[in-house]
């Protein structure tokens, strides 16, 4: 039996962040690595004993994580994420940080059987931070057949109108408290860049292309709510001087698909998580952690046989969403959802 062993996240967080190095200062980096895989947990790290060796690429089950005895959880190195950890060849550095963003989403080889054929080839999932301004800009690209982690996409963003002073409140506020704002700092860069970087990625993977129009071709974006493309990139468009680009004209809202799937409300990703019994894993409103929650929501969610269909689309004129499910989560508000 695993011998498990709990640790406050806070804790290792803040060892994190006093124990990374600075970052080389390159202007461009490539956007696509090699093998894109993670692990995180919610409020306790835990260790296990050692798994069948050596195990397959989908042995793991869903809401298991299965890791070798000199693999305990670590956490993530975001440095890496961002693409530009310079100590790939440190062993100490290697034992203290995750550099795998996919060992939370491996599913059962039986499971996957149980799906149903989708719309889509791909899911593209998508949990951005920040309230005033963006200031995290995750994308997890899930293949709709095999349920896996293609790859990713991961970019901290830095304020386009704000004060050095108000971005630095507004970054101690938001992740000094788990110890990642000096990583933030050291990688973030303006909206604009990333969203040349980030269309840069979407034409490797073959899922846009400009010159046909600009959206997503094969690809879906998922979100956890309306919020991230209704409200938030239009905004952050605006502030940054940027047209809204014709990828981010429709998406599918998690909460409506589960509403209509299972016949029950869930008004975010903790509460689908709850009832699908999920334990959450990484720190909650770290944007790259979100993602990967969320996407162990989509892939069980798949494996039940859920279709994932477009539950909202904005009209290119009237600039307009319309939402195109009949049954879909409310907020009290009618505005952030």
């Amino acid at each position: 039996m695993a011998n498990l062993t709990r640790i406050p996240v806070g804790r290792i967080f803040s060892f994190w962040s006093r124990s990374l190095s600075s970052p080389i200062k390159n202007p461009f980096f490539s956007s696509t690595l090699s093998h894109v895989p993670s692990y995180k947990i919610s409020t306790t790290a835990h260790y296990s004993s050692p798994p069948p060796s050596p195990p397959p690429p989908l042995s793991a089950a869903m809401n298991t994580q299965v890791f070798s005895s000199s693999s305990r959880w670590r956490p993530m190195c975001l440095y890496f994420t961002q693409g530009k950890c310079t100590q790939m060849d440190d062993p100490s550095h290697l034992e203290k940080f995750n550099h795998d963003c996919s060992r939370d989403l491996q599913v059962n080889g039986t499971d996957i059987e149980k799906k149903r054929s989708q719309n889509v080839d791909f899911l593209l999932v998508i949990d951005l931070e920040g309230k005033v301004e963006i200031l995290e800009f995750p994308v997890l690209l899930i293949d709709a057949k095999s349920l896996s982690l293609v790859d990713f996409f991961h970019r901290f963003v830095r304020p386009t109108k704000m004060s050095e002073q108000s971005v630095n409140k507004y970054i101690e506020g938001k992740y000094g408290e788990i110890g990642v704002d000096r990583v933030w700092h050291d990688t973030a860069q303006p909206f604009k860049e990333v969203m040349q970087q980030f269309e840069a990625w979407l034409s490797q993977h073959n899922l846009w292309e400009k010159e046909r129009g600009g959206r997503l071709t094969r690809a879906a974006f998922v979100t956890c709510g309306n919020w991230d493309l209704k409200t938030k990139i239009p905004q952050q468009c605006e502030v940054s001087g940027i047209k809204l680009p014709p990828y981010f004209m429709e998406w599918i809202n998690l909460k409506d698909v589960y509403l209509n799937f299972y016949g029950r409300e869930a008004r975010g990703m903790m509460s689908m998580m709850k009832q699908l019994e999920i334990p959450s894993l990484g720190c909650h409103h770290l944007g790259i952690d979100d993602s990967k929650n969320i996407a162990r929501v989509l892939q069980r969610m798949l494996v039940d046989g859920a279709l994932m269909q477009v539950t909202a689309k904005r009209n290119p004129v009237s600039q307009k969403v319309e939402f195109l499910f009949e049954n879909r989560i409310q907020h009290p508000s009618r505005q952030r959802q």
